[in-house]
């Protein structure tokens, strides 16, 4: 029976919009698998090309007679490329979506860009033979000619843009000497590095006993075989990073490679600085901020050697390393550590299915784990270590929680509680910083009828428009845009009013209260631009700012020594938002934001505001007790049956139109409910979800719950395939998620 290969060719070169289809001659039969380099036979002729085998199949997708056979296997083991194809299949496998999207995801530089390059003018020819040109060039009055090869003269190799720029000369006066044979061009690859060399610097660490201890049990029980993740669980300010440090020095003393994940871009600043002061040239960066230029020379760089340590957010996992040694996930607990784009997939179980692919080991750290991992680490699939202490043996800061409803009852109307406006007059007067915490970003929030309760929603989306500088009304789904309204288009009332809880607001408010404190605001708007962040988080680290006011990003991994005060303005905003994960987001983030204070020589203080004073969440955060947290969350999950307790896939729909969405959805209930039968399987809707329509297009969503992962992944695969096959199901737009960790 002929057996085919599905092959995605020339990965650096060509478009990856699809796969192309070969035959297994029988000598490869037995010793091809997916991921192997091969060379095939590629358009008319006898042109070949390199491919890597992305799926075995007994179908043929085309004629048979059509289909041209592989020439050979590439005989030197599998390459990097290999190592990712080989993950991305366990990616789609596990996470949905098509093959050429999981490709497109590890292998995420589609196509070669311009590359950066140094031109050199190089002399072919002898002084002696230099000379009789000049005397000819200067005879026929050929000026440029004359001034080039006199350049040429002084120095045999010269830059090719300082010449044509300081001599005055055209690319033709060196194109003709070229052709004549006088000079040639020489051509060297400028890699482009996004870390400022003007920020190394020698490093040299001091572990504490804690610290130590933890690297030796890493290290010893890697040497003996336990390669199961490592959870460090050390509170704020513990030293976690000092632990990665150490474990990538050894790895680079073994000749392997690092990758260092990180949650989002906010971080990049202070945590490269780190890395590079201990590592220098051998650390580079990768973000979304980063050009296609510069994306393009730190894959490459890579690939060739000249990087051995990179650092970014979940893309940075694709690091095409032939032999990375460890990969560390910091904040592992961050939910944007899960993909919102197909493949949804989560970093932090893909980092773990690549270290198994190629020998390496992974250690996670956060001072709020994951009720996930955290569960793992107890069950021991995970191998659990401790700081409890921080590196200098400061304190921990002091927690106060402020009811926001007692501020109302005595008057005080303000976003500033009366003892958080105390507190910040006194740190003020000290010359100490402060970082103010609001979940929230742009000048205010919905804006809403005091009358009658009418919210403005964008007319293409099912979401609130929020009030910008300027009287413009946005929503931040579409980018719709319009002016803002004086009178109630349901009512006719004038009172129309915005929940003034934006970054921006806040900034006003706090400047009339103290008008000579130096404000910096850090949100999603003030840091469009690249380098945005590194901008703001430089100057208040440098001591240009008093106080600095933002949304999450500011409150997670940094380290201030001079900041002795946070204040979370609001910590219901991201309490009761209808996600079973609430309460864990709330608890991280207050005991992220108050883990900022108090991490150099004074003691710091943390206020928490608040409706909600007496929840678990709000409460074991205030008391920086993360068991105690853990406990209570874990009983409510096995109440519910939500992960980790049980596994949730989410099946989303959309379509733009309503009627073929809604019948599209009870079609699948109805396949559905024939594919859970007998499994222990769980249906949960079709149901709206939770923005029910974006920029026209609507939207629903039906969840599977059950405790076999593997049960989940035979329906999921099973209804990939019904789908393909059934013409109404087609129209639709499917999508699964696998424990969703983000809103849809």
């Amino acid at each position: 029976m002929a057996r085919y290969a599905n092959i995605i060719v020339d990965i650096s070169m060509e478009k990856l919009d699809k796969t192309f289809q070969y035959r297994i001659p029988e000598a490869l039969k037995d010793s091809l698998t997916e991921g192997m380099q091969v060379i095939v036979p590629f358009g008319k002729g006898t042109r070949t090309l390199t491919g890597y085998v992305v799926e075995l199949t007994d179908t043929c997708e085309f004629e048979p007679s059509r289909i041209k056979e592989i020439l050979k296997i590439v005989e030197k083991g599998m390459p990097i490329e290999g190592q990712l194809i080989a993950l991305a299949k366990w990616i789609k496998g596990t996470y949905g979506g098509t093959t050429n999207q999981a490709l497109k995801t590890v292998l995420p530089v589609r196509k070669r860009v311009q590359e950066k390059t140094r031109r050199w003018l190089v002399r072919k020819i002898s002084t002696e033979e230099a000379e009789d040109y000049l005397k000819v060039f200067k005879q026929k009055h050929q000026t440029a000619r004359f001034r080039l090869l006199t350049a040429l003269m002084d120095t045999s190799r010269l830059d090719y843009r300082l010449v044509l720029e300081q001599l005055h000369l055209t690319a033709a006066t060196v194109k003709k000497l070229e052709e004549m044979g006088i000079l040639m061009i020489e051509t060297s690859m400028l890699f482009r590095n996004p870390v400022r060399t003007s920020e190394m610097e020698s490093h040299p660490f001091d572990l504490t006993e804690s610290q130590k201890t933890i690297v030796e049990n890493i290290r010893i029980r890697t040497l003996k075989g336990d390669m199961r993740p490592a959870l460090i669980h050390g509170v704020t300010g513990s030293g976690k990073t000092a632990v990665y440090l150490e474990l990538i020095a050894w790895v680079l003393e073994q000749g392997r490679e690092a990758i260092v994940l990180i949650p989002e871009i906010a971080l990049t600043f202070q945590t490269t600085l780190r890395f590079y002061k201990r590592f220098g040239d051998q650390v580079s960066i990768m973000n979304s901020r980063l050009s296609a230029g510069e994306k393009y020379d730190q894959f490459e760089r890579a690939r060739q050697g000249q990087v051995r340590v990179m650092i970014g957010p979940r893309s940075a996992l694709f690091t095409p390393f032939p032999n990375l040694g460890i990969i560390v996930i910091d904040e592992e607990h961050e939910a944007s550590y899960k993909s919102e784009t197909v493949p949804r997939y989560h970093a932090r179980e893909t980092a773990i299915q690549r270290a198994k692919m190629t020998g390496a080991f992974v250690v996670m750290g956060s001072a709020t784990p994951s009720v996930e991992s955290y569960e793992k680490a107890c069950d021991g699939a995970y191998c659990l270590y401790k700081l409890e202490q921080r590196v200098y043996g400061q304190a921990l800061p002091t927690v106060e929680v402020i009811d926001l409803r007692e501020e109302l009852k005595e008057g005080n109307r303000s976003i500033l509680s009366r003892r958080l406006r105390e507190l910040m007059e006194d740190r003020l007067n000290r010359k100490q910083q402060i970082m103010l915490f609001l979940n929230r970003r742009g000048y205010a929030g919905f804006v809403s009828c005091r009358a009658c309760g009418h919210v403005l929603k964008c007319p293409h989306c099912d979401v609130a428009l929020s009030l910008h500088m300027g009287g413009r009304m946005v929503c931040h789904y579409c980018g719709y845009e319009e002016q803002a309204i004086k009178e109630c288009p349901c009512c006719g009332s004038p009172y129309i009013g915005a929940f003034r809880a934006g970054t921006q607001q806040v900034v006003e408010i706090v400047g009339r209260e103290f008008p000579k404190a130096r404000i910096l605001r850090m949100d999603m708007d003030t840091t469009k631009n690249k380098d945005g962040h590194e901008k703001i988080l430089e100057a208040f680290s440098e001591g240009r700012a008093d106080i600095l006011v933002g949304t999450q990003m500011i409150v997670k991994g940094h380290d201030f020594p001079e900041v002795t005060l946070v204040g979370v303005l609001a910590a219901d905003l991201s309490l009761y938002t209808g996600d079973y994960r609430a309460s864990e987001r709330t608890f991280q983030l207050l005991t992220q934001a108050a883990g900022r204070a108090g991490r150099g020589k004074e003691e710091g203080i943390a206020v928490i505001q608040t409706y909600s004073p007496d929840h678990y969440g709000i409460r074991a955060a205030a008391a920086q007790n993360y068991e105690m947290f853990f406990d209570k969350e874990l009983s409510y999950r096995q109440l519910m049956e939500y992960p980790p307790i049980a596994h949730l896939l989410a099946i989303y729909l959309s379509h733009k139109d309503k009627e073929s969405l809604e019948m599209g959805a009870d079609r699948l209930k109805a396949i559905l409910h024939k594919e859970v039968q007998n499994r222990e399987v769980q249906m949960i809707g079709p149901a709206d979800a939770y923005v029910s329509k974006v920029n026209d297009v609507y939207r629903k969503v039906i969840y599977l719950k059950g405790k076999g992962i593997k049960k989940l992944l035979e329906i999921k695969e099973n209804l990939e395939s019904f789908c393909q096959k059934e013409a109404g199901l087609g129209l639709l737009n499917i999508q699964f998620d696998m424990n969703p960790m983000n809103g849809y």
